[in-house]
C-alpha cells in the first residue's frame, strides 16, 4: 500500500456527498420557484409551469374560444402545457445536470436525471 494514499479519505467523501446533497436541494428549491412558459396556437394559449413541472397558470386569448369547437381549444391547451413542461425539463437539465455529473454521471437512484 502507498503510504498516505491508496484509499480515499472517508470523511472527505462524506463531506463531498453532503455538499452535493445540499447543492441538489438548493437547485430543486430554485426550480420550484422558477416559472417557465409554453404557448400554442401562435400565442392564443399560454401555460405557465414551475421548473419542477407544476402548472401555475393558463392564459387563453378570447379569440381561441369557439363554443362550436371546444376540441381545438382543448388541443391548444394540451400543446401549451406540453411546451411549458418541455421548457421546464430543459431548465431541470441546466440546473441539475452538472450535479448529476458530479455524482459520476449516473445520478442517484430514484432521482429524475
Amino acid at each position: 500500500m502507498i503510504p498516505g494514499g491508496g484509499q480515499p479519505n472517508m470523511q472527505q467523501l462524506l463531506q463531498q456527498a453532503q455538499k452535493m446533497q445540499q447543492d441538489l436541494a438548493r437547485a430543486q428549491e430554485e426550480l420550484a420557484r422558477t416559472e417557465v412558459e409554453g404557448q400554442a396556437g401562435g400565442g392564443l394559449v399560454h401555460a405557465t409551469v414551475t421548473g419542477s413541472g407544476e402548472l401555475r397558470g393558463l392564459r387563453i386569448d378570447p379569440k381561441a374560444v369557439d363554443p362550436e369547437d371546444t376540441e381545438t381549444l382543448a388541443d391548444l391547451i394540451v400543446a401549451a402545457v406540453q411546451a411549458a413542461n418541455e421548457n421546464a425539463q430543459q431548465l431541470q437539465q441546466e440546473k441539475l445536470g452538472p450535479l448529476a455529473q458530479g455524482l459520476g454521471g449516473g445520478g442517484l437512484p430514484g432521482l429524475p436525471f
